[in-house]
């Protein structure tokens, strides 16, 4: 979808300092290349040659220890041969020292309470201009909001990345009228502690940084290098301090104060603004503000100053957690009147928490959001996908589905579910399943609906109201993940959140829970404020600093010796940024040291949507054990009739089957393949290179390498029937590939008029989709499609497929248990199609 765009208003917003000619600008990699005092006829100085950079290259990404390294190149030979700058791992370090990097880190201490503490932090300034000034970044990042509408007449407002947002047109206005031209550069903040060890319980506590003008699609990536460690936090527990709660309170002063002087120089910095340059050397006024902190539920308590089981956005009291609220009634809590109660530190102890605690907070000591400008942190608290909805709301619901369902009966229909590509099977069950992940709670989401569709209830409880509540929780889940959101779409997802507390009673009425008061569900009624002023949920995603957590923390700490590990994992990872860095700069240089003028935003070509083996996985598979092992039982009568259809297109189903009486098959063997791999577009149209892969598999029983017997496996997918008249879903139509496959160059010219494609499938056709999904699942109910007792089957172009499709079988009240994974597909008699299987599909089927 091509939004309408609506600029800012101020010709000033984001403008440079200067009109230098595009031409006369230096670049970051200029800059770069004279600091290093390259050689013209060296792109890969001041490593000697090609193979000299490369093995550094390896030596620090590959992590094959200093020791290691050493030893191979004392090697006899060794370093000659490949003719190397460096003989061991410290002259190869020294000359990684010497290139330019990110801000080096510093350790500083922290007094609390009359006891010092260890921080190791870089200057937050000096990594903001280290990621509005990379070159990799400059053709996509962006200087001033825009308002995107999903229509001309600009009624109906989109969300997506921050700049579309509402906080940052807000803030822009208010600084525009102090101080016109600047360009904001929204900083994110996120801290979580981890573990290091597996065994020990030692732990780190770092903290990251991006900024908002880069596009969420590289800050979600690990490897385009869009986040900055900003330093390691103090770990200590205070296990002398036996009072629990003033080991508490000094925890967090000494967390705020640690922040606190990390993040003081966005203060002045945000406030009067300072020039940056960008990496296609165009110098702006930036104001680094600080915009939005990402943590899971301790870390948002922590920050905001809470205590645990309360909001930290709202003041809404613990036994009200549990109650819906319309939007108009969510308000944050009182900034004001919270800076009112921490500027009343001078009135002594007493006043101070007591002027706290009537504004609803903890008495921190000048938390370090405090006094910096445009700041209300109960707005910049985010939402956390991760752990408030698939460690949190999703847990919770699972665990009282188990319950209500039983957990014999539950495990029974995970085991029975078909097999998809997308799809993970628990053959164990789920109820036994200790340590769960956010992937495994989000792969038991796909499935979940699947478990209660027909179940049958604990005092002849009717299902109905068990089955719309998990409708409604899994909708708002998938909705809250939207990468693209519009006025219409936040209506649907508040409409589900309004549907599960309608039905949540359920769990009451089966003895399962007595309230729901709980913190991670009312976070979700925050969910579409945050989206409104931050952009889609994608821009402030825990996932991504949980994945941050390996390359910063545990591989950094991994190459150190464990003594005194906090300098030698900063320098490890200092070292690792500057070959990274050296890395983008050598590539530029053999692309032909591009101007920065020539620096386009290009949108990546998409993939192909279709994708075959070049070579069929069997090539001569005799007909009759296409009919017994792949069950392709008609393949004569429908390969007649697509014989006959396509050489005369316009036929009539009678005359089809006419013609088809007098063709016959040439041929006794065929080339069949296994395997169909898809590239499915992205369902909101964003032109960004986002497919997703799925696959089809096509296979009779085999024999693994250990000489056990797989079982067969026939896919159900999507066909496009290709009708111009059906829209939507009805376009479509289900089956089950039973074989893939290409007919012999002989056969084609025998015959058909004009060749075919090249792959054919033999499928099994599921009934039509109905005009409307199920009113109480919300989805669609299909079944075998027979004629006089026969399956209905036909073979069409690979090419009309267009996708997977996972199927929930219709269990009944208790599923039968000689029904499996492998057999459930014949065993059934009725299926839904499965809404939860991925984004597209989501979409596609709503």
């Amino acid at each position: 979808m091509t939004p309408t765009i609506e600029q800012f208003p101020s010709p000033t917003a984001g403008v440079p300092l200067s009109s230098v000619e595009g031409s006369q600008r230096k670049s970051s990699y200029q800059q770069y290349s004279e600091t290093i005092n390259v050689s013209p006829t060296n792109p890969f100085a001041p490593f000697k040659s090609k193979i000299d950079w490369e093995v550094a290259h390896w030596a620090k990404l590959r992590e094959p220890g200093s020791t290691a390294l050493t030893e191979l190149l004392k090697l006899e030979g060794v370093c000659d041969l490949l003719g190397l700058s460096f003989k061991d791992a410290d002259t190869l370090n020294k000359q990684i020292d010497q290139l330019p990097g990110r801000p080096a880190f510093k350790r500083e201490e922290v007094v609390i309470g009359g006891e010092a503490f260890e921080v190791y932090y870089r200057d937050v300034i000096e990594c903001i201009r280290a990621l509005y000034g990379d070159p990799e970044f400059a053709k996509d990042m962006t200087f001033v909001p825009e308002r995107h509408y999903a229509d001309p007449d600009k009624t109906i407002r989109m969300y997506s990345d921050m700049h579309t947002g509402r906080w940052w047109w807000n803030t822009q206005k208010a600084i525009e009228k102090e101080c016109p031209g600047a360009t904001i550069v929204p900083v994110i903040i996120s801290s979580d502690k981890t573990q290091i060890t597996l065994f020990g319980n030692k732990s780190a506590y770092p903290i990251y940084m991006t900024i908002g003008n880069l596009p969420k699609e590289i800050r979600r990536k690990p490897s385009r290098g869009g986040h900055v460690l900003l330093g390691y936090l103090p770990t200590t527990r205070l296990d002398h301090i036996s009072n629990k709660a003033a080991r508490r309170r000094t925890l967090a002063n000494l967390f705020h104060s640690c922040v606190r002087q990390i993040l003081h120089p966005l203060k002045r910095a945000g406030e009067f603004g300072l020039p940056m340059t960008s990496g296609d050397g165009v110098q702006r006024r930036t104001h680094p503000i600080f915009a939005t902190f990402v943590g899971d539920y301790p870390e948002q308590l922590l920050v905001a100053g809470v205590k645990t089981g309360q909001c930290p956005k709202c003041p809404v009291a613990h036994d009200e957690l549990g109650d819906y609220e319309p939007e108009s009634s969510r308000e944050f809590r009182d900034i004001e009147a919270v800076l009112d109660a921490l500027a009343s530190i001078a009135d002594g102890p007493q006043g101070f928490v007591k002027a706290c605690t009537s504004a609803g907070i903890k008495p921190i000591q000048h938390p370090f959001w405090e006094d910096l400008p445009y700041v209300n942190i109960f707005q910049s608290i985010t939402p956390d996908i991760l752990h408030q909805l698939y460690q949190g709301v999703m847990k919770h619901v699972i665990g009282w589905v188990t319950k209500a369902c039983g957990a014999h009966e539950i495990d029974a229909r995970c085991r029975r579910f078909p097999p998809n590509h997308s799809i993970r099977i628990f053959t164990k069950g789920i109820s036994k399943l200790s340590k769960i992940t956010g992937r495994e709670h989000s792969q038991m989401c796909q499935l979940l609906l699947g478990m209660v569709v027909d179940i049958r209830l604990p005092d002849a409880l009717p299902t109905a109201r068990l089955v719309r509540a998990v409708r409604a929780i899994l909708d708002f889940c998938y909705f809250a993940q939207y990468p693209v959101h519009t006025d219409d779409t936040l209506g649907q997802l508040e409409d589900a959140l309004r549907r599960f507390h309608a039905n949540k009673s359920i769990f009451v009425d089966l003895g399962i829970q007595s309230d729901f008061n709980i913190p991670k569900l009312h976070a979700l009624l925050h969910y579409l404020i945050s989206i409104k002023y931050f952009g889609t949920t994608d821009n402030y995603n825990t996932e991504y600093t949980e994945r941050l957590h390996i390359d910063f923390t545990k591989d950094a700490y991994r190459a150190t010796n464990h003594k005194d590990e906090y300098p030698q994992m900063t320098k490890w990872l200092a070292r690792r940024e500057k070959v990274l860095r050296h890395e983008k700069y050598v590539n530029w240089r053999l692309a032909g040291s591009p101007e920065p003028a020539s620096w386009k935003c290009e949108t990546s070509s998409p993939r192909p949507h279709l994708q075959m083996a070049r070579h069929p996985t069997l090539k001569a598979v005799p007909l009759s054990t296409v009919r017994a092992a792949y069950g392709a039982t008609y393949f004569e009568a429908a390969l007649a009739r697509f014989v006959a259809q396509y050489n005369e297109p316009n036929m009539t189903r009678a005359q089809v089957e006419r013609a088809a009486e007098n063709i016959y098959v040439p041929f006794q063997t065929l080339p069949v393949y296994h395997k169909i791999k898809f590239w499915n577009n992205d369902p909101f149209d964003r032109h960004i290179g986002v497919e997703t892969s799925d696959a089809v598999h096509v296979r009779s029983v085999r024999k693994d390498s250990r000489g056990r017997e797989v079982p067969a496996r026939f896919d159900t997918v999507l066909v496009n029937l290709g009708a111009a008249e059906a829209t939507g879903i009805r376009a479509y139509r289900v089956a089950q590939v039973r074989v893939v496959f290409s007919l012999p160059p002989r056969a084609i010219a025998s015959l058909f008029r004009v060749p075919p494609p090249q792959h054919l499938a033999y499928v099994e056709w599921f009934s039509s989709f109905s005009p409307r999904p199920d009113p109480t699942s919300g989805m669609y109910k299909i079944t075998r499609a027979v004629r006089d007792g026969q399956r209905l089957a036909s073979i069409i172009p690979v090419s009309q497929i267009c996708r997977s499709v996972h199927l929930l079988p219709k269990f009944g009240p208790m599923v039968p248990r000689h029904w499996t994974s492998d057999s459930v597909l014949d065993d059934a008699p009725a299926f839904f199609v499965n809404p939860f299987l991925d984004r597209h599909t989501y979409v596609l089927l709503l």
